[in-house]
């Protein structure tokens, strides 16, 4: 593992709201740091990392605040971010924005596609919404007769929201 991989995967945390655990454990995380890096190069990639690491401490409404304003506020690293967030949670990058483009120049990777069938099943988004991927993983027979239930995040900002 590079000396990148911490402050990325820290970044991937503070940006899902999933725990340092869960993210290791979709086995992942190595490839979509690598896919940052293919998409936009190591030099966005760096400058994200970097913006992440000069973060105020953890605890506090100054870290959320400049979550927004230095990472996803930011002209060049915000679309980054938010394509980061689409990847954790579907298994796809999702092509960066015209706009994006225009203003920091075209990428030639820089496409809508799935990074791996394994990304598409271990996507954020099934446990989010307390499902499983269809076509893999699945619940068992019978388990559609109850309707899903979205787990709280312990210890989680987000944890009053359900």
């Amino acid at each position: 593992m590079s000396s990148r991989f911490e402050p990325f995967l820290g970044l991937s945390v503070e940006l899902t709201a999933f725990s340092y655990f869960d993210l290791l454990g979709t086995g992942l995380a190595e490839r979509y740091l690598a896919t940052l890096d293919k998409v936009v190069g190591s030099e966005i990639t760096d400058t994200l990392l970097a913006a992440f690491t000069a973060l105020p401490p953890p605890e506090g409404e100054a870290r959320i605040q400049a979550v927004r304003t230095t990472i996803l506020g930011n002209e060049l690293l915000g679309d980054v971010a938010r394509a980061l967030i689409k990847l954790w949670y579907s298994g796809t990058w999702f092509e960066l924005s015209t706009a994006w483009t225009e203003r920091f120049g075209p990428r030639p990777a820089n496409i809508t596609f799935v990074v791996s069938p394994d990304a598409y099943v271990e996507g954020l988004l099934w446990k989010a919404i307390g499902a499983h991927p269809a076509g893999a993983k699945g619940p068992g027979f019978g388990s559609w007769a109850s309707p899903p239930k979205i787990p709280a995040f312990s210890g989680s900002r987000f944890q009053n929201l359900t």
